[in-house]
């Protein structure tokens, strides 16, 4: 979800302005997403790294992340999604924890849409944890399966792996963000900023998925005949 600082910036707002909108949008995608055929989606909203950026900033986020589960989740209950927050908890402050835990408890009987959203997480972190924890559990020789440690990657609650990921506002990285799960990821790069991205660019995003031949390592059949 990038570009909020770049839309506020270009219309002299101040950066939190961005967010806002920012947060917008997600309600929008969120919305489309089944309708499109989607089941699980995952949001990038707040990176490891993003402690970096200027307190006031961070601040602002944190707030603004508290009212809009706040605000969003009776919304969810109704609308059958299940929503789970992903990435570390114990630097959000108890008022942020405490507004996850009431929305994931209040979701958890979704099956409409599996909604995760990435706050204070870190692809390398998580490898590094479920690695941290194999060894400590492993005993001996044993051979460990990918499921496995997937499971442990995501806190013994496995999820399928990325079909289609979008980066809006021009990057073209993928910024620490489910390195694992995105092993064969189709990419989608748009300059559209996040403030800007909505049901009709996902829409255009996915059928640009589905015209893709996805091969995994094989050959397409005419070929293996």
């Amino acid at each position: 979800m990038d570009g909020n600082g770049r839309w506020a910036t270009a219309r002299a707002l101040p950066r939190v302005a961005g967010h806002r909108a920012g947060a917008e949008s997600v309600r929008r995608v969120v919305e489309a997403a089944p309708k499109l055929g989607v089941r699980t989606l995952t949001l990038f909203a707040f990176s490891t790294d993003n402690w970096k950026r200027p307190h006031r900033e961070v601040a602002a986020l944190m707030r603004l992340f508290r009212a809009h589960l706040e605000c969003e989740t009776p919304k969810l209950v109704a609308n059958g999604v299940r929503l789970r927050v992903i990435g570390r908890r114990d630097r959000l402050g108890d008022v942020l924890r405490g507004a996850i835990e009431r929305a994931e408890l209040a979701t958890s009987d979704g099956t409409t849409l599996d909604l995760r959203v990435a706050i204070d997480y870190s692809a390398r972190d998580a490898i590094l944890r479920a690695a941290a924890q194999l060894q400590s559990s492993v005993v001996g020789h044993h051979v460990v399966s990918r499921e496995t440690f997937a499971a442990l990657l995501s806190d013994g609650d496995a999820v399928p792996d990325v079909d289609l990921l979008i980066r809006t506002s021009g990057e073209q990285r993928l910024s620490d963000f489910l390195l694992w799960e995105c092993a064969y990821a189709e990419l989608h790069f748009t300059p559209r900023l996040w403030p800007e991205f909505g049901a009709d660019n996902l829409a255009s995003a996915i059928d640009e998925f589905r015209r893709r031949e996805r091969r995994f390592g094989a050959v397409p059949d005419a070929a293996a005949g």
